[in-house]
């Protein structure tokens, strides 16, 4: 009877899949998963040489594991043991340890060696982006349509002609038994390029791979949060803490708080922090209590059946809630000097950044309300503030336009647009006395044309406050949630929750706030909502599947067994691979014993490597 119970232990536990990490043990093995993730699913292959008297190799282990299981289901991470893996580690010229090779499609795309947990993030995140992006495939009857719509005098055998030279690019390095009449990946991808450069349009590409499907007794997730800002990051740390294993799906580009240089002022208890370093402790803060990341854009929501299901530019996710912090990027003028001074002077927030700017000249542009409201803050510490508006008139309420016509430190110029904005080079203080000084680049003027006439002036100023707007990321929501009536493309809540119209949804951050749009709030919605979608898995009765399933199993077999256990049973939680040894050893003991013979103390025997499947 506790066989049974050990097989279904072991069934229960396989739910949680194989090891992130996979430990090499041979050269047939290592070419059959090669082999696999190169034909069957395109996934990225992450190799870690190393070995066990390496220190900085012990150093990055642990970082190593943690972006394994951060990038589950992205790359497969293996591990390969130079004192073992002769072969293997001399098929890429291993000199030092670690070493890290980055293979796609069977061929290495990149390498490292040294303990650098961030260069290992960094060529992570290039092979995944790379197998994404090679992820297609072209059909020849795709090419013939094209052709007939774009180049009618090209013939079939003209078309077969451009399609055997992509097939032949693409069986160029692979073996001999691999080689197969088809046009994939990048010489797939380059084509396509070619053809959209000469026709303006390119060829239908489809997906080489689909996407993962489920594997059986998966269970959907429990929280997906959508961003990875200061809502989505603090709406994982309390969903984690909760128990509740959250999903965080963002790109790995990060949003507005993650694209600002310059220190952070105004987030209580952070002094002296850029937003990448806040954004950086918040994600590994996340991480620590059990968050997982996916570095993925979300497509659309489908919330016709339930659990959702999050549709993603690579994968399916299935999840009983979904907490939407994907911001609101600021809208820009597109102007020359506007992106490189960035952080130097050009801002998109007065509220953020206005004290750096205190006593000097500032420019505001823009007509609305927000460009009113950040005049007026400007106001109270810079020496003067110009507002800069393309029409005769502000679009903003009555109030707010007066409040600015009729204050003594904003002017206003009519009537124009910013032609460009210009930088000086100024020095600033180093790291220390050894350093000296930097050179650092920062706004001088700004250029302005009049619309009725085009004559261009030049403004002498500190910095400028770009104030036209904000766009919401909520586009993939379209028709699936209800927008704010007062403002367009934001999110609906019912206050004071951060409910949307579907049950199950939730909003945090910029996404949902047209009003504050600051760091610090949208970290306060991230937690309402994360508690909020507490809230509803409670009352729906959804708790941890996995573990319930798990319990079930287990009360079923013991109920079974009547809950007696055998004399000479074995541990049923001990490592499968030693199970079956246990056993044996076991009965031999006792047969020794009744034949009165001498029992021999054995000797301890290393415990085996897991089990890997490819």
């Amino acid at each position: 009877m506790f066989v049974a119970l050990f097989v279904i232990l072991l069934l229960a536990a396989s739910v949680t899949g194989r090891p992130v990490v996979r430990t090499i043990r041979d050269t047939s093995q290592f070419d059959k998963l090669l082999e696999k993730h190169a034909t069957e699913t395109g996934l990225p292959i992450i190799l870690d040489f190393y070995s066990d008297s390496c220190g900085p190799c012990r150093q990055i282990a642990p970082a190593f594991k943690k972006l394994a299981k951060e990038y589950e289901g992205k790359a497969v991470f293996a591990k390969v043991d130079v004192n073992k893996q002769h072969e293997i580690s001399g098929r890429y010229g291993v000199r030092s340890m670690p070493t890290f090779v980055f293979i796609v499609e069977g061929k290495k795309v990149n390498e490292f060696s040294g303990a650098g947990e961030q260069q290992l993030r960094q060529f992570t995140e290039m092979a995944v982006r790379k197998a994404e992006s090679d992820n297609v495939k072209l059909e020849f009857d795709d090419l013939l349509q094209f052709y007939a719509q774009n180049d009618a005098m090209k013939d079939e055998a003209a078309v077969n002609t451009v399609y055997q030279k992509c097939v032949e690019a693409t069986n160029k390095k692979r073996l001999k038994k691999n080689k197969k009449e088809e046009c994939v990946g990048g010489p797939a991808s380059g084509l396509a390029r070619k053809l959209k450069k000469k026709y303006t349009s390119a060829p239908k590409l489809a997906k080489r791979f689909d996407p993962p499907a489920k594997a059986e007794g998966d269970f959907p997730e429990r929280v997906t949060i959508i961003g990875a800002g200061p809502a989505g990051l603090s709406a994982a740390i309390y969903a984690a803490r909760a128990g509740l294993t959250p999903v965080v799906v963002a790109p790995p580009l990060g949003g507005q708080l993650q694209g600002k240089g310059v220190d952070v002022e105004n987030y209580p208890g952070l002094a002296n922090m850029t937003g990448p370093g806040i954004v950086n402790n918040m994600r590994e803060q996340a991480i620590q209590f059990g968050t997982k990341f996916q570095s993925e854009e979300v497509l659309s929501v489908d919330t016709t059946k339930r659990p959702m299901l999050v549709k993603t530019n690579t994968t399916n996710i299935e999840t009983h809630t979904v907490i939407v912090a994907t911001g609101a990027d600021s809208k820009w003028l597109g102007v020359k000097g506007e992106w490189e001074l960035r952080g130097g002077g050009v801002s998109s927030c007065a509220t953020c950044d206005g004290f750096l700017f205190k006593d000097e000249h500032v420019v505001v542009v823009g007509g609305g309300d927000t460009a009113m409201e950040d005049a007026l803050v400007l106001a109270r510490t810079s020496k003067l503030v110009t507002v800069v508006h393309r029409r005769d008139t502000f679009r903003a309420s009555k109030t707010m336009a007066e409040r600015v016509l009729n204050h003594p430190d904003i002017t206003v110029v009519w009537n124009a647009t910013v032609k460009e904005i210009n930088g000086a080079d100024i020095s600033v203080e180093g790291g220390g006395e050894e350093e000296g000084s930097e050179t650092r680049t920062v706004v001088s003027n700004v250029v302005i044309t009049d619309v009725n006439t085009g004559d261009d002036t030049t403004l002498d100023c500190a910095a400028v406050f770009v104030a036209i707007g904000h766009s919401p990321n909520t586009k993939f929501l379209d028709g699936v949630v209800d927008y704010n009536p007062d403002h367009g493309g934001y999110l609906l809540t019912s206050p004071p929750s951060t409910s949307t119209s579907v049950d199950g949804i939730f909003a945090a951050g910029d996404s949902a706030d047209a009003i504050y749009r600051q760091a610090i709030t949208s970290a306060g919605s991230g937690a309402a909502a994360a508690l909020d979608a507490e809230r509803f898995l409670s009352e729906k009765g959804l708790g941890n599947e996995e573990a319930e399933f798990q319990a079930e199993l287990l009360r079923e077999m013991m109920g079974e067994s009547g809950g007696k256990q055998e004399e000479g049973g074995y541990n049923a939680y001990a490592d499968s691979a030693n199970a079956g040894r246990g056993r044996k050893e076991t009965s031999k003991v006792e047969e020794k014993k009744k034949k009165n013979e001498k029992v021999e103390p054995k000797k301890a025997v290393e415990e085996e490597e897991e089990h890997i499947e490819l």
